[in-house]
């Protein structure tokens, strides 16, 4: 069964959604204090608040976690816009019968490489899982290089191995806290996270672009030294957290006509087999 979607955002304080909440009063979204994110300003740490952040044009490297969390957005007509030096960002969301859809439109001078990430944390219990089709090809990143099956070569930016369990790692439940924190960015365009009897798909979509799923299994290992639970499940432009580590084909671009342009569409039934 399909339940429509409300969200809640902040255009103040980086265009954050602060909430994802079904009628029946599900709230999805993960939520932490953080009084130091009100005078946070461009070139700053990150500071985690939680919710769903637009990360743009990176989400680890310079400048941390992207340039829109600590910029305000404005509202023009029907969209959230947000300016910066080298491009301007537009985010139109709205409710469908089945759920709730964002469309982006990206302009800047042709040619120009960035990474999106829908940066979603998301309030799931230890029972929940994750689906994304089987043998999706799985990036893991150097936190990771504990927990895996074999040896991690010297200086590599990323293994790859195949979902849900890339390199010995089983990346599709959430489970307990274990002192662990995984980044993994899989090449698939939607998956599903179950949470008892809830369930939430995340699709994107976007002609031209790299399209992937990025996992952040935080179970109370970051950070040192008050480490506390975070899970993302965040839909990327891009198969890189840091866009000085892409390669080619790892980066969205825009085309020549000086617009990259996708859609985002949640919905509260599964899409994923």
């Amino acid at each position: 069964m399909t339940v429509p979607l409300d969200i809640v955002i902040d255009r103040a304080q980086g265009g954050r959604w602060t909430s994802l909440r079904t009628t029946a009063g599900r709230e999805w979204l993960w939520r932490r204090e953080a009084p130091e994110r009100e005078k946070a300003a461009p070139g700053d740490a990150f500071v985690d608040a939680g919710g769903l952040e637009e990360c743009v044009p990176t989400v680890r490297g310079t400048p941390d976690h992207g340039d829109a969390w600590s910029r305000p957005w404005t509202r023009e007509g029907t969209a959230d816009v947000l300016h910066c030096d080298r491009f301007t960002l537009a985010r139109t969301v709205r409710a469908t019968a089945a759920g709730a859809e964002a469309d982006y439109v990206l302009t800047a001078d042709a040619g120009f490489r960035f990474v999106w990430a829908a940066h979603a944390l998301l309030d799931l219990s230890e029972h929940a899982g994750l689906r994304i089709r089987e043998g999706a090809r799985t990036r893991l990143f150097p936190e990771a290089a504990p927990l895996v099956d074999r040896a991690w070569p010297d200086g590599a930016a990323w293994v790859e191995g195949g979902w849900p369990a890339p390199c010995g790692l089983r990346l599709d439940r959430f489970g307990p806290d274990d002192g662990t924190a995984v980044g993994a960015v899989v090449d698939a365009a939607q998956c599903c996270v179950h949470d008892r009897a809830d369930r939430l798909s995340l699709a994107l979509e976007a002609d031209g672009q790299p399209l992937s799923v990025a996992l952040w299994r935080n179970l109370g290992g970051y950070p040192a030294p008050h480490p506390y639970r975070s899970t993302g499940v965040e839909p990327m432009l891009g198969r890189v957290f840091d866009l000085a580590e892409a390669g080619p084909g790892d980066a969205a671009r825009v085309p020549a006509s000086g617009e990259a342009r996708w859609r985002l569409t949640l919905t509260t039934n599964c899409r994923c087999a």
